[in-house]
């Protein structure tokens, strides 16, 4: 289908919804935003059978959730496990939280959920979601399938080494400020190309490679950092590091001989503590930590919010730096779960003395909204994507442009 022809799809909607002055004023709305094959239904549970029978096949379907009979939830999940694949809208007067929930309720189904709204709805919000449906007969490029990685292969990775090094830009948020990369390992593997960390990182660290691993990630991000700072470019990194890494008895020693050969301070480098697994329960991952810290390298919470990362840890580790999680970060402006959410993450970082970075900053909107509520660093594809070591320094050229414009002269 041509783009004219995308853009001048407009889909046939059901309105389900028990109350006959919302399904009129609802219709109205939507005829008058130009969209004519509008149906309505007051009862869910008729709607149902009529779907299930084909009579009817809308495109997009914006359901009601407290309604008598067969409420929208029940409607929604008969319609999830039936044959019937269109999208749909949340449209309630039940509350962000409810409505966020149902939405994840739906995930991994038929349905596509293009979204939710407390009622009534403004025109051009409704309008906002419904242009994210996509007509039938679109071909969308289809999400590429994960090859299959055996430890074998892994181990004849770091053995080689296959590995590779990507960095993504961090800036302060008063002042813009470049403040430093994020080292990003990648697997360029002889068959599939180019890995990412989800593909390999939990077999390394099933199979013992991860050890290997982490340590060519800290032997090329340290002295990447020193030719940088050769350079004249200041550009302080932080290096995920595994909790299998911490069980290693002299892995804080190592770590400070890397950088004290590269002629680096622990103050310039960050380890950021990411957890595929539970903290062990043994003393060994928790003492590494504290020997870390008192040899003055940085330590960062990542994925704030999700697993296992939690206040638990923030108790108990001496972490400098809390990383907050893209998911409650994208979007959180137009949120009302995720926004307090990450405001009360950030207050947290202030009062406990640690830096709080944002992750997943995409538009312009997430960045504004982080810059409103005082959180220090952010990191995302709206600054910069992660990128090969050759195309830092055009980046930083690019950015101090940008940052005119966004913080002014």
């Amino acid at each position: 289908m041509t783009g004219t022809a995308l853009v001048a799809a407009r889909p046939a909607i059901l309105l389900v919804d028990d109350d006959p002055f919302m399904l009129d004023l609802q219709s109205g709305m939507l005829r008058g935003l130009g969209y004519a094959d509008v149906h309505a239904s007051g009862d869910a549970r008729a709607a149902l059978a009529t779907l299930l029978s084909g009579e009817s096949r809308p495109d997009v379907i914006v359901c009601d959730l407290n309604m008598p009979g067969m409420d929208g939830v029940q409607f929604l999940q008969a319609l999830n496990a039936s044959p019937f694949s269109g999208s749909i809208i949340l449209l309630s007067g039940e509350g962000a939280r409810i409505l966020h929930t149902v939405q994840k309720l739906l995930r991994g189904g038929r349905l596509t959920v293009l979204g939710a709204l407390e009622k009534p709805g403004r025109p051009q919000a409704i309008r906002a979601l419904i242009d994210c449906w996509v007509p039938p007969g679109v071909v969308q490029a289809p999400a590429r399938a994960a090859p299959s990685i055996t430890e074998a292969a892994v181990l004849e990775a770091a053995r080689t080494p296959q590995w590779l090094l990507h960095f993504q830009p961090k800036v302060e948020l008063v002042t813009g400020a470049v403040a430093g990369v994020e080292a990003l390992v990648r697997w360029n593997h002889p068959q599939h190309g180019l890995l990412y960390p989800d593909a390999f990182i939990g077999i390394a660290e099933e199979c013992g490679a991860i050890d290997s691993l982490t340590e060519w990630v800290l032997v090329h991000s340290v002295a990447q950092f020193a030719r940088w700072s050769a350079a004249g470019l200041h550009l302080p990194v932080a290096i995920n590091v595994s909790m299998d890494n911490l069980g290693t008895p002299d892995f804080a020693s190592r770590v400070a001989a890397i950088a004290h050969a590269a002629g680096v301070a622990p103050q310039d480098i960050t380890l950021e503590i990411t957890e595929s697994r539970a903290m062990s329960p043994l003393p060994a991952p928790l003492e590494c930590l504290v020997r870390l810290r008192l040899l003055r390298f940085n330590l960062a919470i990542d994925d704030f919010g999700t697993g296992h990362s939690s206040l638990a840890q923030l108790r108990d580790v001496p972490f400098s730096e809390l990383k907050i999680d893209r998911g409650f970060v994208h979007g959180a402006r137009r949120n009302q779960i995720i926004r307090p959410m990450l405001e009360g993450s950030i207050g947290l970082a202030s009062r406990l003395g640690m830096v709080s970075v944002a992750e997943g900053v995409e538009t312009l909107e997430d960045f504004e909204l982080l810059r409103e509520i005082e959180c220090d660093l952010a990191q995302g594809y709206f600054i910069g994507r992660p990128m090969e070591v050759e195309k830092l320094p055009a980046w930083v050229s690019e950015w101090q442009r940008r940052r005119a414009e966004l913080f002014g002269p």
